[in-house]
Formats: C-alpha cells, structure tokens, sequence
C-alpha cells in the first residue's frame, strides 16, 4: 500500500507541475461555465426598432413609450415612409419595424380595432421569433390597459422578411460554413506544416531547391482548392436540399468565401509557429477556433444579447463578420457597398495573422 500511495502522490505532483494539464483540468471547466452562463440565453435585451407612425395621436405615443420603456426594445428611429425599411434592415440597424395604420386612434375610437404591422428581419430565427412574441404580449398588456374604453382592441399583423417562414436552416448553413471552413483550413494547415518540423523532414525541405516561401505557399495552396471545393459543395448542397436561396451575387459570395479560407489559413499558419508538436496544434486549434466560433460569433446566440465583455471578445473572432458577409449576400441579397466594412476587417485580420507568422517563423534559407 505504501508502493500504491507513494505512485499516487507521483501522478498528483506530475499533474500539478504540468501547467497546460492543470488548465484542462480546472481553467476549460470554469471558462465554459462562465461563457455558457452569460451567452446561452432564451431572451432579448435592448433590440432596435424603427417606428412608422403617420396618425402621432396620444394612443399610439403611448404604446411606443411603453415599447421603448420595456427592457427588450429600444426604440432607435422613427420613419416617415416605409420606403426605409428595407435599407434599414440590410445595414443592420434595426430587428423590427412597427408600421401604425394612417388615423390609428381614430379608427380605434370609431371601429373599436386598429391594426398594427409588425416587420421583423427573419435572418434569424430565434430572435425573430423572440421579438415577435415579446411585442405581442406588449401590445396585448396595452390591449387590457384599453379594456376600460369596451370594445377596443389593437390587432398585431407580425410579417417575417428574408425568412418568411423561420427555418432554421437559414441560421445554421452559413453558420456551419464558417465553423467548417475554418476548422478545416487553420486545423489541417497548421498540423501539415508542424508535422514536417516534428518528423525532421523540414530540413529536407529547407536544402531543397525551393525558396522558404513557395514552401509554405505549396503547403497551402492544396488546402485553398479543397476548401474552395467546399465551398461550393455546401452552397449546392443548401440550396438542393434545404433550399437555401442566393439572393445577391454569386461571385461576391465566393470572392468573400476565398477571403475567408484565405484567413483561416494564415491563422493555421500562425499556430504552426506557436506549437511544437501535432498534438499541440490540434489542441490550439480545437479549443482556440471550434468553441468561440459555436458560442461568441453569432451562429447561434445574438451577439446583441450577449454582455459587453463578450460582445468585445466577439470582435476579433473572423467568424463573426463571415457570418454576417454571407447572411446578408445569401439571404438580404445585399451587395458589396453593405458588406465593405466586414471585408476590410477580414483582410486586416489575414494581414495581422500572416505579419506575426512572417516575424515567429523562421525557415532557415539555402
């Protein structure tokens, strides 16, 4: 038993030397509950909405203060035509539009009903729907408040845009094309190129004729057409099988889908110099890329109702702005003036990843 104990004691010390073991053990579990606790949530929080109200009578003020006074909306412009609403939608600045009929309290007091048309961008689903539920129990609290006036009653008319009928293959397709793209890129190139260091086959390489450069561009390049290929594979695969449509421009889409594999690339090129061994890059990759492109990139949870922390976190992830690329050309039909920005931050980010690799990687010249 002494033997037993004393071997046992051994293991506790290997295990409470070896940092990376220790961050497996306790600092994984603690970050997952904390980033699942705040993110992983079924409500909305502060979501914009636009309002077109022609009647400006005291009963509809009153119901869009009463909107914007909930902790779930905010109320962020008002329009004078509904000519805006799509623009307003595709830039992104709003969730919702509610549409007041022309003399709303009037034809309330006359008719005793009123209508009301709610507007809500159904590129994603679950908020879409969490919006329209949250605004019709407003409405419905505003309709009791009424029930002193008998026979009043406001009538909510929810229209769902880009997705009519909130299919979730709408969010997931293009949020999976991101998580595949860039596990597949940054996971595979990273683990070729840290193979050849490992193996001691890059000394081979080295005294060949090739310059350094062509070396990791021959590396890479495998790994541009087969993701490319990818690419395709899935958006044939979306639109036969779950009809997935492309409403904008096919070669913007794979212009900016190239970008992205682009990215990953340099990314898996980064990790290579950070890490010594396969296991090492796969490790870095998994647990660097797979969970923050599931949890803090908008591919399931709003980034909107995430906390600030995490919405910061959020910014340096290239999951995110893909996703928002390729939602807005697939599903918005938007073009590039829409998407610049994203494109931008996606290019700087592949500059950065490819600078840093550039300054750690050093091949050593013939």
């Amino acid at each position: 038993m002494k033997q037993l104990f004393a071997f046992i004691h051994k293991e506790f010390l290997h295990i409470f030397r070896d940092f990376r073991t220790l961050i497996i053990l306790f600092g994984i579990p603690a970050a997952q509950i904390m980033i699942f606790g705040y993110v992983v949530s079924t409500e909305i929080r502060e979501a914009k909405i636009a309002v077109i109200d022609p009647s400006h009578d005291e009963i509809t003020r009153s119901l869009i203060d009463k909107i914007d006074a909930s902790e779930f909306f905010e109320v962020a412009q008002e329009l004078s035509t509904t000519s805006k609403i799509d623009a307003l939608f595709k830039e992104g600045k709003v969730k919702e539009v509610l549409v007041f009929e022309p003399e709303f309290g009037k034809n309330l007091g006359r008719d005793g009903e009123a209508n009301i048309s709610l507007i809500i961008d159904g590129s994603e689903p679950n908020t879409a729907r969490l919006i329209a539920t949250y605004t019709q129990a407003i409405i419905t609290s505003f309709n009791q408040e009424l029930s002193q006036f008998p026979g009043m009653k406001i009538l909510p008319e929810v229209r769902m845009i880009y997705n009519p009928r909130l299919e979730s293959e709408y969010m997931f397709v293009p949020g999976l094309m991101s998580l595949i793209l860039i596990l597949i890129c940054a996971l595979m190139t990273s683990v070729t190129i840290v193979r050849e260091k490992e193996f001691g086959t890059m000394e081979v390489l080295l005294v060949s004729p090739l310059r350094p450069f062509q070396i990791v561009i021959g590396k890479v390049t495998p790994y541009i057409v087969l993701a490319f290929i990818d690419v395709l594979i899935i958006l044939t695969m979306a639109n036969l099988v779950f009809g997935l449509p492309v409403k904008g421009s096919l070669i913007l889409l794979l212009f900016e889908s190239l970008l992205y594999i682009g990215l990953s690339l340099s990314i898996g090129i980064f990790i290579s110099t950070v890490s010594s061994t396969m296991q090492q890059a796969i490790f870095m990759s998994l647990l660097g890329l797979m969970l923050p492109t599931i949890i803090l990139s908008g591919f399931i949870f709003p980034i909107e109702d995430m906390p600030l922390f995490y919405r910061i976190i959020s910014l340096i992830l290239p999951p995110r702005w893909f996703i928002h690329i390729i939602k807005a050309i697939m599903l918005k039909g938007i073009g590039f003036q829409y998407v610049w920005k994203e494109t931008l931050i996606l290019i700087g980010m592949m500059v950065f990843f490819l600078g840093l690799s550039a300054k750690k990687f050093r091949l050593r010249l013939e």
